[in-house]
């Protein structure tokens, strides 16, 4: 197997003496894994950040064998927030989360897409709102639709509007904005619980009926916020 595609790197796993094995998200093929040689030069160092996006060509035996990559860097986004730890966090985090969620070699335009508007999403003033709404569309392109306003019902409570969900065990309220997007959120504690309500989503309905464990990097990006 042997192609040209565009991949954002998605995580840097071990280096040994003269390469490192990369995972890469491709607009073509998916999510795969290769070697690249010359991992540890500085030059090689400064491409692989989480997230830039390269022009890369892979080499493969078989599609069954961790093949090799030649790569030019295209687009350069994570340095951009080297200062900035909380945005640097959620690259992390989002990158974590498609790592996590996607499946291997397995082509999904989509995905890429999204991985593209992401870094838009940076730029904007209100990035964490907006970041949220991101993870709820990454969520429903891999099948799982937290559609709140479907389920949602409208109470007053203190002569506000609260939207509330209902099960047997227990009543969540719903912060606003996510039923109303049009609302300008200002207060952080607001978004936190926003960003809460979507993680104990994808924990219990995605990650622990599949064995898997709450990304570490996740943790840290909620931390950074508070």
């Amino acid at each position: 197997m042997n192609w040209d595609d565009t991949g954002f790197l998605l995580s840097k796993n071990r280096y040994n003496e003269n390469s490192l094995i990369s995972e890469f998200y491709t607009k073509n093929h998916g999510k795969i894994s290769g070697i690249v040689f010359g991992g540890t030069s500085k030059k090689i160092k400064n491409y692989l950040q989480i997230g830039n996006q390269l022009y890369l060509n892979y080499n493969s035996k078989s599609e069954n064998k961790l093949g090799y990559f030649k790569l030019e860097i295209q687009k350069v986004y994570s340095p951009i927030y080297f200062e900035n730890s909380q945005k640097l966090s959620c690259i992390n985090s989002a990158m974590s989360l498609i790592r996590l969620l996607t499946a291997e070699s397995q082509s999904n335009i989509k995905i890429f897409d999204l991985i593209e508007k992401f870094y838009l999403i940076l730029s904007n003033d209100e990035w964490l709102k907006d970041y949220i709404f991101w993870e709820l569309k990454l969520l429903k392109t891999i099948g799982f639709d937290l559609e709140l306003s479907n389920f949602a019902t409208k109470e007053l409570l203190d002569d506000k509007i609260i939207y509330v969900v209902k099960s047997k065990n227990e009543k969540k309220i719903i912060p606003n904005f996510l039923i109303d997007k049009k609302i300008v959120v200002n207060d952080l504690n607001i978004l936190l619980n926003g960003l809460k309500l979507v993680s104990d989503f994808i924990e219990k309905t995605i990650l622990k009926p599949n064995n898997l464990n709450y990304p570490i990097s996740r943790t840290q990006f909620i931390n950074s916020l508070r």
